[in-house]
């Protein structure tokens, strides 16, 4: 019997679902919660185990469970994702990541390589800045400025940033259902998070993981370039890139028929 009244499943607002036996964890990235899977999960629903979870101050999550030391970089929601995967005793676990938990299951299943069978990353970035010769997306300054606003009318920065981050101006209404998730946030987590997002970099962490995974790009995507998805397809011993004929930042809820066709295409191979 799932433990559903454990302290982990109830801090990370826990949900298990599905006919089948292969368990495939879907992660959201900043800003979001577990509802964004909703055009994905049905699709996977007969043949898998769908688990799906909120990041400590997102979504439904245990709000007085978020401890900003610990959230100071990406690796203490990696520990949680596992902590969630002991708890549900989880073996050959396919991980679908989008945006930052791209990173999260990345450091996740560099940890406990055992436990991970497959990662699917959907418009993943180990680090925003150019540097040297990475092209991440944004100058230093550009995000400097970015953290810089968000700090100061986190409301006004959330209006602005998620027709951006959606990309699809054709489909405001995605848009509409970021900002108000974005706006849902208690607005300290909100701007640390954001911080950590966009200042990580886990570059280095990509050799880091053995597993196979898949790499879904969008183009344009201004929050991932292209250029990003590349560079991690080439750092990933084991990966497979595909150029979604999609654009923005959140194909599963702009174009979740594209998404779900190389997700199953991939996990069929």
């Amino acid at each position: 019997m799932i433990p559903m009244n454990s302290d982990i499943l109830s801090r990370n607002n826990v949900k298990i679902f599905g006919k089948g036996s292969q368990p495939i964890v879907f992660a959201h990235g900043y800003g979001c919660d577990q509802n964004m899977w909703r055009f994905i999960t049905p699709a996977f629903d007969t043949d898998y185990k769908i688990v799906v979870f909120d990041h400590v101050g997102s979504g439904k999550s245990d709000i007085s469970a978020y401890d900003f030391e610990k959230y100071s970089s990406l690796q203490g929601y990696a520990d949680d994702l596992n902590e969630i995967c002991d708890e549900l005793s989880l073996q050959n676990i396919i991980f679908c990541g989008h945006s930052v938990s791209s990173m999260i299951g990345l450091l996740a299943a560099a940890d406990r390589p055992e436990v991970y069978e497959k990662l699917i990353f959907i418009g993943p970035s180990p680090c925003y800045i150019n540097k040297d010769d990475y092209i991440g997306g944004f100058s230093k300054e550009d995000i400097d400025e970015l953290i810089t606003t968000l700090e100061s009318n986190y409301l006004g920065w959330s209006s602005f940033i998620t027709p951006v981050i959606i990309g699809n101006e054709e489909k405001p209404e995605f848009s509409e259902e970021l900002k108000n998730s974005f706006c849902s946030m208690n607005p300290d987590i909100a701007k640390h998070f954001a911080k950590v997002t966009f200042l990580s970099d886990n570059r280095s962490d990509l050799l880091r993981l053995i597993n196979p995974a898949l790499i879904l790009q969008c183009n344009p995507d201004v929050i991932a370039p292209v250029e990003v998805g590349k560079y991690v397809h080439t750092k990933i011993p084991n990966s497979t890139y595909v150029l979604l004929n999609s654009s923005g930042h959140c194909p599963h809820l702009t174009d979740p028929d594209q998404v779900i066709s190389n997700i199953d295409s991939y996990l069929k191979n």
